[in-house]
């Protein structure tokens, strides 16, 4: 019998991963159109929502608590599982290091506590949950993140840029693992408790770590360059994005990664991409410097 999800954000670089790994799987794929399409009526006969759907920072508090409660009340009528995708933003400034579901969510800033009060709202509800946590997206096309917005912008003319202290740890997640890890965790979703927080180890790399992986992908040498954030704190004055930028701009000097004991239980025999070849695919469109790239002010660097 065929296996239905319902994908929300399928044109958001987490649903179109998602649409390409389940599609690839086997699976029917629905894809919602918020301008015209009813989430009660979309989600009868589905086996699980996967809610992508990430307004920008400056529209979380607005937005984030109304999209959660739709999304639960869709999967209580239909009995769907929904899928989730977590980021690190719960943990706080003063969390440890490794961050995994038994970590405290003891953030105090606006966009972890949104996040806090969302994954909540989900365990409360009753709703079948798989909440898969992940560090930042590397994608196979630019799309709008910060590693392909930022970090890679001008890899092409040899410039790695930094938005944070280059020797400590952060956690990385090449979308298509991520979503090949959930498909799996989706095929055993009834295996699983009623609400799961799995942490996604993906890559864990300093900044220095990183700048020396990209020169060795392109074959030429790539110098790290320091991103200053007094323009962007300056900006946010008057700009809200650049507030809710600077807010989290502790997680580029804060050490973490994703603990694995969970994941690697769950799905023993999971095989990662190396992370050269990660790399290789998605510096695809930032090796050539006559390539026109996505401006900031149009694309979501969140996840």
């Amino acid at each position: 019998m065929t296996k239905t999800i319902l994908i929300l954000g399928g044109n958001g670089r987490f649903g179109r991963n998602a649409s390409e790994a389940f599609r690839r799987a086997g699976w029917a794929i629905r894809q919602f159109d918020r301008s015209r399409d009813d989430l009660m009526q979309a989600a009868a006969g589905a086996d699980i929502i996967l809610n992508g759907w990430n307004p920008p920072y400056t529209d979380w508090a607005s937005e984030v608590p109304a999209l959660t409660a739709q999304v639960i009340a869709a999967a209580k009528a239909s009995g769907a599982t929904v899928i989730l995708p977590g980021n690190v933003y719960v943990f706080g400034r003063d969390a440890p290091a490794r961050f995994d579901e038994a970590t405290p969510h003891r953030a105090t800033n606006g966009l972890g506590r949104i996040r806090i009060g969302m994954e909540d709202a989900y365990q409360r509800s009753g709703v079948r949950t798989i909440l898969v946590r992940a560090g930042d997206y590397i994608d196979t096309c630019a799309s709008g993140n910060w590693f392909d917005m930022i970090l890679t912008k001008k890899l092409a003319k040899g410039i790695f840029t930094y938005p944070g202290n280059p020797d400590v740890p952060h956690g990385w997640a090449y979308l298509p693992d991520l979503l090949r890890a959930i498909v799996d965790l989706a095929e055993m979703r009834d295996q699983l408790a009623p609400f799961e927080d799995i942490a996604f180890p993906g890559y864990t790399m300093s900044g220095n770590q990183l700048c020396a992986a990209l020169a060795e992908a392109t074959g030429r040498p790539v110098r790290l360059k320091r991103m200053s954030w007094w323009p962007i704190r300056a900006a946010g004055l008057v700009w809200p994005m650049g507030r809710r930028l600077a807010e989290m701009s502790y997680l580029w000097s804060k050490p973490h990664h994703l603990g694995s004991a969970k994941f690697d239980r769950l799905l023993p025999d999971f095989r990662p991409t190396p992370a050269s070849v990660a790399l290789a695919s998605a510096i695809g469109d930032n090796v050539n410097p006559d390539k026109p790239v996505m401006r900031a002010d149009t694309a979501v660097m969140a996840h």
